[in-house]
């Protein structure tokens, strides 16, 4: 698969065959990303996958959480307030979803059952949390926003499917202690990662993207 299809056919899958991926694969799509680009080459990213019996613990912890009101406390706060061309996308975004899947994603009770489906990692074999030192400066988080963005790369060009998830870093204290991760790492980026189940409904929605007009600037 070369770069640009790589790039184009990607998306973010929400529902995974059960069979687990080999562990040499899943190391080889870090080993892939692990080339990205950083800051001064700082390379500051860590990387923790997390399968069978520990990952469905880990899920039924996080599930626990939500089910008892523990309100979140991400180490990346959530952001609450979109400037008016953000929002409109978002909007859009979650009309399309009803249209596919019937959801509405405006709803509480939605967003509660969404929080559960990110919290089972949508039923895949296999969890990824990417995370750093608290201490780093904000721009590292852009260094590791391209470490993520080049292993979801990496795995669908191998034939994996991936899905970044904020919503997995809600309970960062207590996600962090459960995987052993210490309290001087940031919890940036949780994902799901295995084989696509394209034929689940939740996989036929591919998000669309303003024209590029919308975007580019040319200065002479």
């Amino acid at each position: 698969m070369d770069a640009i299809t790589c790039i184009k056919t990607r998306q973010s899958i929400r529902a995974y065959l059960p069979d687990p991926v080999p562990e040499e694969l899943l190391r080889e799509v870090v080993e892939i990303a692990s080339w990205s680009p950083s800051y001064k080459n700082t390379q500051p990213w860590e990387v923790m996958i997390i399968s069978g019996e520990k990952k469905q613990a880990l899920s039924k912890m996080l599930v626990d959480l939500l089910e008892k009101g523990a309100p979140p406390t991400p180490d990346i706060p959530e952001p609450t307030v979109w400037p008016e061309t953000q929002q409109a996308r978002i909007n859009h975004l979650y009309s399309q979803r009803a249209k596919a899947t019937g959801i509405n994603l405006a709803d509480p009770e939605v967003i509660k059952k969404a929080k559960k489906a990110n919290f089972n990692f949508y039923g895949a074999p296999h969890a990824i949390y990417l995370y750093q030192d608290k201490d780093l400066p904000l721009w590292s988080l852009f260094d590791i926003g391209l470490f993520a963005q080049n292993l979801m790369l990496a795995a669908h060009a191998k034939g994996l499917g991936t899905v970044p998830q904020a919503f997995t870093t809600d309970y960062a204290k207590e996600t962090k202690e459960f995987l052993g991760i210490p309290e001087s790492k940031r919890l940036v980026l949780g994902l799901s990662i295995g084989y696509p189940n394209m034929e689940a409904p939740h996989n036929q929605l591919r998000t669309d993207r303003v024209p590029v007009e919308e975007i580019l600037t040319f200065v002479a």
